[in-house]
């Protein structure tokens, strides 16, 4: 069987969501290995060439998931929702971890050891990260559900981390030095990265809105 009869046949049977699907909790799965390494990172677990050697295959890893997306999207019939929503959560995923591949250089490029400042950041991330896994994961099977848990990812309170990581540094020195805006940059990075969760979890819920209809 060839492998264009194989897809006409997947589409037929409903199959080709749970593939597309599958894509995205890999690209999930991919990110929240991230997130577990910027955190040992964070608490002074990993040294940190080798942490950021470490981010280069697992953002590989989630590159090669959304590609597989991509390609399988092209040829699909008919996705589990709107197929711009899809490929803009797989986009917003991407985003988290292209943010983390950054930490990550950075945390090396920077010399540091450990930030403790960042670890609140962090847990907050890979909770919002897994609601948004789960409702990814029901989007095929129980799509009323997936709004729900999409909406409660963008619950992860990454930006109120940040806020008040920068309050401690702040109110912390009298001066402005270089180890300051150095921390700053760690921490802005990780904001950025809460945005972007916040973003996928916009793109999920707008295509569960759209397939309840």
């Amino acid at each position: 069987m060839t492998e264009r009869v194989r897809r006409f046949f997947r589409n037929l049977t409903g199959r080709s969501d749970a593939v597309l699907v599958s894509h995205l909790l890999a690209q999930f799965d991919a990110t929240t290995k991230a997130v577990d390494l910027v955190r040992a990172l964070a608490g002074g677990e990993i040294d940190a060439a080798e942490g950021d050697r470490r981010m280069d295959a697992i953002e590989s890893e989630g590159d090669d998931a959304r590609r597989e997306l991509i390609v399988e999207l092209r040829q699909t019939l008919a996705a589990p929702m709107d197929r711009e929503d899809l490929n803009r959560l797989s986009r917003s995923v991407d985003d988290v971890l292209d943010n983390l591949r950054d930490l990550a250089r950075e945390f090396h490029l920077y010399g540091f050891a450990a930030e403790p400042l960042l670890l609140e950041g962090v847990d907050n991330l890979a909770t919002g990260l897994a609601m948004l896994r789960t409702a990814t994961e029901v989007l095929v099977d129980h799509p009323e559900d997936t709004a729900r848990h999409a909406a409660e990812s963008k619950k992860n309170d990454v930006r109120r981390s940040y806020q008040h990581a920068m309050a401690q540094l702040l109110t912390g020195c009298d001066d402005v030095d270089t180890l300051l805006l150095r921390r700053r940059e760690l921490l802005r990075r990780l904001d950025i990265t809460g945005l972007r969760l916040a973003e996928a979890a916009d793109a999920l819920v707008d295509g569960a809105v759209k397939r309840s209809h």
